[in-house]
């Protein structure tokens, strides 16, 4: 393996764990804020419980995303922050605004109402702009004018593509979130919480799959070679639906607590290794390019001793950050006192 493709793997790899963790993160402020006045069931109490925590650990890994793409890809890195200059500062925009009132709705209880309704709306505006890179980064919305880079925005925004991407981006961020939550209600007792987000992952499984379904078509029209590419992964992407299938298969069975292991928590498994599966199809069908055809990882990967000091760090890093996020599932995720408010 060479050392451009282990610096892209080790990308790729903090890009989708952010992805499914930020789904979790950014869809339980969504839900926090749909639930608002629905106080008996205790929606969003339980939404709240689970934001309160993760929040700040999601933030981690979008840290790692950038750090690694500016120090191992250095020559990526100025297409990246040219073209897509102005989605990106929407995003940090809105994630700042959002850890603002994360911060703050501790100290003074007054505003957990607007926490509720900001959270729930950048929960959806942010998955809708981080995923509009992928369409971006696959060819046909970047011109050269007098030798600079931009973004095309009239074929941005006529592309059905990118619409297809965006449902994608608003229907796995519900669907995953609200199937955590309903695990989560599931172990912390909460009957009524548990009902309302196991029928909301019910109602939302077919939808992501059709998003998905619409991604694929639009990708043929739009971005041919990378449509040929990822055919060529048909078994993982087969794998994929069947793990999907496996998991909302679980969320219909019913629920019964005399099992070593409960169906939410299987359920919840199953769909993130499907998304692992998928991610992997994705990814290796997109090598060697990181903005098509314009970057590829030989292109702009950086000098071959900076990249072994940078690797070295990078493994020491997660020595001491792995530890953490165990411990912290343990304590936030799974000790009943703290799931239950005991």
């Amino acid at each position: 393996m060479t050392d451009t493709i282990i610096a892209i793997t080790l990308l790729w790899i903090f890009v989708v764990i952010y992805s499914v963790a930020a789904s979790f993160d950014f869809g339980a402020g969504f839900w926090s804020m749909i639930y608002l006045h629905r106080e008996k069931t205790k929606a969003t109490s339980i939404a709240n419980r689970y934001l309160s925590p993760s929040w700040e650990v999601v933030n981690v890994f979008i840290v790692l995303i950038v750090i690694a793409l500016v120090t191992f890809f250095p020559g990526a890195t100025y297409t990246l922050g040219t073209v897509l200059l102005i989605p990106g500062s929407l995003v940090l925009l809105l994630m700042l605004i959002r850890s603002a009132f994360m911060v703050f709705s501790h100290l003074i209880h007054r505003y957990d109402k607007t926490l509720s309704i900001v959270s729930g709306i950048t929960g959806i505006l942010v998955p809708a702009l981080l995923i509009s890179v992928l369409p971006v980064t696959q060819g046909g919305f970047i011109q050269t004018t007098n030798g600079v880079e931009h973004l095309d925005w009239s074929l941005f925004a006529s592309s059905p593509h990118v619409y297809a991407y965006i449902a994608l981006a608003v229907c796995s961020t519900l669907f995953l979130s609200s199937l955590l939550l309903a695990d989560y209600s599931y172990v912390a007792g909460e009957k009524e919480a548990f009902a309302i987000y196991r029928r909301d992952a019910v109602l939302l499984g077919p939808l992501t799959l059709l998003a998905v379904i619409a991604t694929v078509i639009t990708m043929r029209i739009e971005a041919w070679w990378l449509y040929e590419r990822i055919i060529a992964y048909l078994p993982w992407l087969v794998a994929s639906v069947a793990c999907f299938l496996t998991g909302y298969f679980m969320l219909l069975l019913p629920q019964d607590r005399r099992l070593v292991f409960h169906l939410p928590r299987l359920s919840v498994f199953f769909v993130i290794v499907q998304y692992l599966l998928a991610s992997y199809a994705y990814g290796a069908a997109r090598l060697p390019y990181i903005v098509y055809p314009h970057v590829t990882i030989e292109s702009s990967f950086t000098h071959p001793d900076t990249f072994h000091a940078l690797f070295i760090c990078y493994l020491i890093g997660f020595a001491i950050l792995i530890p953490g996020f165990i411990y912290f599932w343990r304590l936030f995720m799974q000790d009943e006192h703290y799931v239950r408010q005991k």
